[in-house]
């Protein structure tokens, strides 16, 4: 388990920008006794997940020498973009069949070093989690392992705050990327909302 102190989690936690977002995640407590490690945790990961992080790394590999390129590279980029799209919608439907009902509970906020999950019961401090992150508008999941590091009552629910414990990086990447991509929709969508008042008035 990890010896640092709250005060040293909480400051990686926010070491990364982090967005409010709902989504689902799947969260299995993992027993406190069981010792892991990061092998362990590599070889526990399902296919679908290795799969859809290692796809995504090498879409994002092969497009970024193009990127800079302009003329016809840009015509190839676009055509890449739309077949990576179509590969992500598949990889998305196959991840959605691991997520289990039986222990899905609502996300509230994510970004690259932790996230913010909402449960009608509370799970212990310093608890580690098994956890299936589903980003549903993205087309991405993530699969890691979190440890719970703050927990508050509100409203009869307990908001739980986790860091991640064991994340593959470029499955923290992907996370990264989601998060700045879902700020800069909800951006979007307050400027449009408040040009839609603006002709209002």
């Amino acid at each position: 388990m990890n010896k640092e102190t709250t005060a040293q989690k909480l400051i990686k936690y926010n070491e990364f920008f982090s967005i409010e977002h709902d989504f689902s995640i799947n969260i299995v407590a993992i027993d406190r006794n069981k010792h892991i490690t990061y092998d362990e945790f590599i070889n526990n990961m399902p296919t679908p997940f290795k799969m859809a992080s290692d796809m995504s790394s090498l879409d994002q590999a092969a497009l970024r020498p193009l990127q800079a390129l302009s003329g016809v590279a840009s015509k190839l980029v676009e055509f890449l973009n739309h077949q990576s799209n179509k590969i992500d919608l598949l990889i998305g439907y196959i991840l959605q069949q691991e997520d289990d009902e039986a222990h899905r509970y609502q996300g509230i906020k994510f970004g690259g070093g932790g996230l913010l999950f909402t449960a009608n019961k509370s799970f212990e401090l310093s608890q580690l989690l098994e956890l299936k992150v589903f980003l549903q508008n993205e087309n991405h999941a993530v699969y890691c392992y979190g440890e719970v590091i703050e927990i508050e009552e509100v409203d009869k629910d307990y908001l739980h705050k986790v860091i991640f414990h064991f994340i593959r990086e470029d499955d923290r990447e992907i996370l990264v990327r989601s998060s700045l991509h879902e700020q800069s929709k909800q951006l979007q969508a307050l400027a449009l909302q408040r040009n839609q008042e603006d002709k209002k008035n």
